[in-house]
């Protein structure tokens, strides 16, 4: 069906929606919660730029995903196979790797929240296996039907408590002691710090696939097939909700915890309760719970697509590779999830003191390869064998192009500093 054929009327929209809020539920976690509240609570608003600038220069590359998706009717997977062999085992290779190192850091913060905040005493293992259990059961369960529903109903309440939050920071102003000095920003230290900001900011660029799939399960889900513009709408009310909510968490850790004098730790466990104590002390006893259930639903809903995010993504890698495997799809959807839920808990017994360092690295990397991934998307929408009609638009590829460039000489930066 012709584009201009399609109706456009509310109904049709909400049918559309689902991969977009799926989106922003990934998005918002560690990069939000962690990182742009330690931006604020280190650099005051100095960062804002930083977090919008990397929603920009990121946003060509995911906007390509959907794009592909709409124009074929097929996951973006697919085309990155018609590039080459290379691109789709390449992405595979990666996703591996840092699915485990990504599985074990999320699910680690999220279950000990869970403890803090609920009070329930366990000690990390058992709590992550608990959460981890539980989470599968409702994907295994449930899967993309339950997984979409719980997703718009969680990504809701944390935009409400959000900007109320903010809000009610905004009122108590700025506790920053007089003179106080943020640290260094043009350093090694500084630098690193801002890799790390945006190697997940708003999320990794090989998470662009995801919503891919995930727009072709609500395909099966509501048996409708969305014209382009319904697939944008959907595109942008996640990818703009994500980028949105990064600017208070901004501004919450620059008006909690700027200049207070805290020494922020490096665990994104401790962070989160020093926020929630912060939040105590400048708003009020009252807002302890409130803003725990902000901070537990951000990484809630993190873990949650994290889980089905990378099965699902390596999955349907080793179909399009290997298509002998098509008949065991729904198997080893299953064996990967539980598969990266063994092995994350295995990390988390054995190696939680070098957590942060695992952490750190996963981000570092995500950053580093975020050129070539971003570069493969770019490809795929404008290759010969994608419909001229629908490929992006002159301003869309200069955008792609200006975001390439920023992100390189981001990593020239950061090595550089890393050789002084």
């Amino acid at each position: 069906m012709k584009e201009e054929a399609k109706k456009y009327n509310l109904k049709n929209l909400l049918k559309t929606i689902g991969p977009g809020i799926l989106y922003a539920g990934a998005a918002i976690g560690a990069s939000h919660l962690v990182l742009a509240t330690k931006a604020g609570a280190l650099y005051n608003f100095r960062l804002i730029w930083v977090v919008l600038l990397i929603n920009l220069v990121k946003y060509p590359f995911f906007e390509f995903s959907y794009r592909y998706t709409a124009a074929t009717g097929k996951s973006m997977l697919e085309g990155y196979k018609k590039l080459g062999s290379w691109a789709i085992t390449s992405f595979l290779l990666l996703s591996f790797f840092t699915s485990i190192a990504n599985f074990a850091a999320v699910v680690k913060i999220t279950s000990d929240l869970a403890s803090y905040i609920f009070h329930f005493q366990a000690n990390s293992i058992v709590a992550s296996i608990v959460l981890l259990c539980f989470i599968l059961m409702m994907l295994i369960l449930g899967r993309y039907a339950l997984l979409d529903k719980t997703m718009k109903a969680m990504i809701f309440v944390l935009a409400i408590l959000t900007i109320i939050t903010f809000f009610f920071a905004l009122k108590t102003g700025s506790h920053a002691q007089e003179g106080f000095l943020p640290p260094p920003l043009w350093d090694t230290a500084g630098i690193t710090f801002l890799i790390i900001l945006m190697g997940w900011m708003p999320t990794p660029i090989d998470a662009s696939i995801w919503p891919s799939l995930w727009a072709l399960e609500r395909q099966k889900q509501t048996k409708y097939i969305p014209s382009f513009k319904e697939f944008k709408f959907d595109f942008h009310l996640g990818y703009f909700t994500s980028a949105f909510l990064a600017v208070f968490f901004l501004g919450l850790g620059a008006l909690i915890m700027y200049g207070t004098g805290t020494q922020f730790s490096e665990s994104g466990l401790v962070f989160s309760q020093q926020l929630v104590s912060l939040y105590s002390k400048s708003i009020g006893s009252w807002s302890t719970q409130f803003i725990a259930i902000v901070v537990f639903i951000t990484m809630f809903t993190t873990a949650i697509t994290v889980i089905d995010g990378y099965p699902r993504s390596i999955e349907n890698s080793l179909i399009i590779i290997f298509p002998s495997l098509k008949k065991f799809e729904k198997k080893m959807y299953f064996f990967w999830a539980i598969f990266l839920s063994i092995t994350a808990a295995i990390i988390i017994a054995f190696f939680t003191k070098n957590m942060v360092t695992l952490l750190a690295f996963a981000t570092i990397l995500s950053f580093i390869t975020a050129p070539f991934f971003a570069y493969i998307n770019y490809k795929v929408v404008t290759s010969d064998s994608f419909p001229k009609e629908m490929r992006p638009p002159k301003w869309l590829k200069f955008l792609s192009w200006f975001g390439l460039a920023f992100l390189l000489v981001f990593i020239i930066l950061y090595v550089y500093f890393l050789l002084l």
